[in-house]
C-alpha cells in the first residue's frame, strides 16, 4: 500500500469489530512516534507528566539517537481524541521513534496534534504534572524516580530491582532491555535507583496519598528483574514481598497489591500471598515451545517452559483462577530469526496458548512489543510485528474470552474504548465497555 493511512483504514474496513481507536494505538505502540520540540516536557519541572522509563526503554533508538527527546522528556503517555476518526479517549504508552510516520506536534494555536502521513488524525492530550510529582523525599529523591504513576495515574510502578539476573546472551530474554536500560541511564547521569529502599517506597507513597486526594491511583506493581540466586540475602518471593508487607501495613487497603515476577513453586507464591499480594503475574512471555527456548533462554534454563506453565495453574490455588494474570510479549511471534512467518501461523499459535490458560480460568493480558534496538530481536527486526498480527490478536483474545464465559481481569481500570486506561497494549480497550463491574 502507498502509505501508511492507506493501510490502517484497510485494517479498519477489515476488521470492523476491533475499535478504530485500538488499530492507531497498536500501530503507536508497535512502530513508535516522534515528537516535535513543540510537544516535549520540560521534565519534573514543567506542567506535563514526563516519561518516567519505569523499567524498559519502551523507545526506538538509544538516549543518544532521540536528539531533544533526550534532553526534554516526552510526556508518559499521550491521549489521542476526535480528529476525521472521530477518536474515543484513548489512551497510549509513549514510545519513541524518530523515524515513525507518527508525529506530535503543536498546531499554530499551540494545540498539539498526532500527524500521520502529514495529515492531522486526532487530537492529542498530554498528562499534567500530579501534585505529588513536585514534592521530594527527604533524602532528595523524587517521586517519580521512586514511584513513577503510569495508565493515567491508575498504576503505581515500582520497579524495585533495576537489572536482571538472567545476564548476557545466554539468559537475557531476547526482546528484553531491562539491563541495557539500566546502563543507559546510568551513562546519561540520570538518577536510576538499582534496588529501592523499603523506606524510601513507603515516604513516596505517603507523598502520593497525601495528595491524590481524588484517589486516582488504585493499584501498585511490584516488580524488577528476574532473581536467580539472591538480593540483599533473600531469594525472589521474600525480597518482592517485603515491599508488599510493609505496604499493606502502613496503607492497609489502600490499593490493589500486584507483584511481577517468575513462576514460582506454590510455596513461594503462598508467601507473595502471606505478605499481601491480591494479583500475581508470572508471565509466560511466548507461548510456543521453540520459541520460549530461544527467545527465553534463562527462563528455559533454570526452569522450563512445562514447569513454568505447571506453576501458573498451581498458583489459582493460592490466589484465585481470577487473581492470576499471565502477561505476554504480543508480536515476538513473528519475531526473525525463529519466529512464524505468516499472520496465520502465529495467530493460531498465541490462541492455542490463550485457550490453554483461559480453559483453567486463568486470564492472560499481553504487552505490545517494542522491538528496542540494543536487544537481538530489535536489531533483527526494527519494524516489529505486522500491524495485522496486533489488530488479529485482539480480535481473536476477546473471542476467546467469550468462549469461555470470561470477563476483563482485574487491577487494569475499566474496559471498553474511551474508558480504558491501560497503556501498552490495547486489550482493554477492545472489550465491552459492558462487562461486569470490577471486582
Amino acid at each position: 500500500m502507498g502509505s501508511r493511512t492507506a493501510l490502517v483504514e484497510d485494517l479498519m474496513e477489515r476488521f470492523p469489530h476491533v475499535p478504530r481507536e485500538a488499530v492507531f494505538k497498536e500501530d503507536l505502540l508497535r512502530g513508535g512516534v516522534a515528537f516535535d520540540a513543540s510537544a516535549l516536557s520540560d521534565n519534573e519541572n514543567g506542567e506535563v507528566k514526563p516519561k518516567s522509563y519505569f523499567i524498559f526503554s519502551f523507545d526506538h533508538g538509544t538516549l543518544p539517537e532521540l536528539g531533544e527527546a533526550a534532553l526534554r522528556r516526552p510526556p508518559e503517555e499521550i491521549i489521542l481524541t476526535g480528529g476525521p476518526y472521530d477518536l474515543r479517549r484513548t489512551v497510549v504508552s509513549v514510545r519513541v521513534n524518530p523515524a515513525s510516520p507518527y508525529r506530535v506536534a503543536a498546531d499554530e494555536h499551540g494545540q498539539l496534534g498526532l500527524y500521520l502521513d502529514g495529515k492531522r488524525i486526532s487530537d492529542v492530550g498530554v498528562p499534567p504534572m500530579p501534585e505529588y510529582y513536585r514534592h521530594k523525599l527527604s533524602n532528595g529523591k523524587s517521586v517519580m524516580e521512586v514511584a513513577p504513576t503510569i495508565q493515567w495515574g491508575y498504576l503505581i510502578y515500582l520497579t524495585a530491582f533495576r537489572v536482571c539476573q538472567y545476564f548476557g546472551a545466554k539468559e537475557e530474554c531476547q526482546y528484553c532491555d531491562i539491563n541495557h536500560n539500566w546502563r543507559q541511564h546510568k551513562a546519561a547521569g540520570r538518577p536510576y535507583t538499582g534496588v529501592k529502599d523499603v523506606d524510601e517506597v513507603l515516604e513516596a507513597l505517603e507523598i502520593i496519598d497525601k495528595y491524590d486526594t481524588a484517589k486516582i491511583s488504585t493499584a501498585y506493581t511490584l516488580t524488577g528483574g528476574a532473581i536467580t540466586t539472591k538480593v540483599q540475602g533473600l531469594d525472589e518471593a521474600d525480597f518482592y514481598g517485603r515491599y508488599a508487607k510493609a505496604i499493606e501495613e502502613h496503607f492497609p487497603g489502600r490499593w490493589i497489591g500486584k507483584v511481577v515476577a517468575q513462576a514460582l513453586p506454590k510455596a513461594d507464591v503462598q508467601r507473595f500471598k502471606d505478605y499481601g499480594v491480591q494479583i500475581y503475574h508470572p508471565n509466560f512471555e511466548v507461548w510456543d515451545e521453540y520459541l520460549f527456548k530461544m527467545y527465553c533462554p534463562g527462563k528455559e534454563r533454570y526452569v522450563g517452559r512445562d514447569e513454568w506453565h505447571k506453576r501458573i495453574l498451581d498458583s489459582a490455588d493460592v490466589f484465585g483462577a481470577r487473581n492470576v494474570i499471565p502477561n505476554f510479549v504480543a508480536g515476538v511471534e513473528m519475531a526473525e530469526p525463529f519466529g512464524f512467518t505468516t499472520v496465520d501461523e502465529a495467530i493460531a499459535s498465541t490462541t492455542e496458548g490463550l485457550r490453554f490458560f483461559m480453559s483453567h480460568g486463568i486470564t492472560p493480558r499481553f504487552t505490545t512489543w517494542c522491538p528496542e534496538p540494543t536487544t537481538p530481536l530489535g536489531k533483527a527486526n526494527p519494524q516489529g510485528a505486522p500491524l495485522e498480527y496486533h489488530i488479529r490478536l485482539l480480535e481473536a483474545y476477546r473471542n476467546t474470552m467469550d468462549d469461555f464465559g470470561l470477563s476483563y481481569p482485574p487491577g487494569y481500570g475499566p474496559p471498553g474504548p474511551g474508558n480504558a486506561v491501560f497503556s501498552v497494549s490495547s486489550f482493554m480497550d477492545s472489550l465491552s465497555a459492558e462487562e461486569r463491574v470490577e471486582v
